[in-house]
């Protein structure tokens, strides 16, 4: 397979996964408790069962206002429980319509997560209390670090008056349940992340990262960093299962496809982007049908996106600053 990480084959990338545990893992994850038809997974050492797929926050602040509360609410009532959000996404606006949209008794329904981006232990408080008050509820049931995506970023956030504190400060007081982090940029920068981390003793319950058919290719965060999280029980959430899109528009490989592939891969929850009803549905329909890709599935797959994945071409949130939303607005970080 030309472009694969390290020069292995695609045997022996597959080998690398089976070796370590990893598809064994998704088959028994398979046959987990469902709820509404849609199959739920352990989300890591937390013990807490999510939907396999999550809707993405992000693209709620996309169609009208009506239209995603339709998203959330169907979800939700399909079986879906794994809701994402942060509190830069279109500048609180996606919270805002979550919040709405949990009303009527549906935050009791669902594991709610967002995101902080500061890096100050004062910033990083004020950017909590910001989305508990958006979202219309006194604890988020995850909260993470975004965008971990420079190299010193672990440093910053472990810093004497870092958000880590502000992170831990907020769990002791019940705004918080789990803490983790997020990073699209490079799997070093994740495995450093873990390995300061471990350095202050620090609870990390979670990682989320991309998990999609072009990510096998090249800079692979499935090979790189996903090993070592099923090894110590970090929850795995999936993200871009379709790389923002192109992975699509290229004509190689359908949305149903990118999003079976994730999912067979051994992630607590694959969160995807729904901009309408129709989006919805289809990621409902995959979910519910879902059985985990045979090896000779994931083999076909990745040969039909080896080509399109060279150089990181078509993961530009790899390769280029067009999705690096603390780079665009530094000021978040403060």
């Amino acid at each position: 397979m030309p472009h694969e990480c390290s020069g292995h084959t695609r045997r022996e990338f597959l080998q690398l996964f089976i070796a370590a545990g990893i598809y064994a893992t998704v088959e028994q994850y398979a046959g987990a408790a469902e709820t509404g038809n849609i199959p739920r997974r352990v989300l890591g050492r937390t013990g807490e069962k999510v939907s396999i797929i999550g809707v993405g926050g992000y693209h709620l602040g996309n169609p009208s206002e009506q239209e995603a509360t339709r998203i959330i609410r169907t979800a939700i009532d399909s079986g879906v429980n794994f809701m994402d959000n942060c509190w830069d996404y279109h500048d609180g606006t996606s919270e805002v319509r979550m919040g709405k949209a949990l009303r009527d008794g549906y935050r009791q329904k669902v594991f709610l997560m967002s995101k902080i981006d500061s890096h100050s232990r004062q910033g990083a408080t004020r950017q909590i209390d910001e989305s508990l008050k958006r979202l219309q509820t006194d604890h988020v049931d995850l909260m993470q670090f975004h965008e971990v995506i420079r190299p010193d970023d672990p440093e910053k956030i472990f810093a004497k008056g870092g958000s880590a504190e502000a992170m831990l400060e907020a769990k002791k007081a019940g705004k918080i349940r789990y803490i983790g982090f997020t990073g699209h940029k490079d799997p070093k920068f994740h495995l450093h992340m873990l390995d300061v981390a471990k350095q202050h003793s620090y609870p990390m319950d979670t990682v989320q990262l991309p998990i999609n058919v072009l990510d096998a290719h090249f800079n692979s965060f499935a090979q790189k960093v996903v090993p070592r999280l099923v090894d110590d029980n970090i929850g795995v959430l999936g993200m871009k299962p379709i790389s923002s899109g192109l992975a699509v528009k290229s004509g190689a490989v359908t949305a149903p496809e990118c999003l079976r592939y994730a999912l067979s891969m051994p992630t607590s929850v694959v969160i995807t982007g729904c901009e309408s009803m129709r989006d919805m549905e289809q990621a409902l329909k995959v979910a519910r049908e879902f059985k985990a890709m045979s090896e000779a599935e994931r083999a076909a797959l990745l040969k039909k996106t080896a080509e399109l994945a060279a150089n990181g071409k078509l993961e530009q949130y790899k390769t280029s600053g067009s999705h690096d939303g603390t780079i665009q607005n530094p000021h978040w970080l403060a």
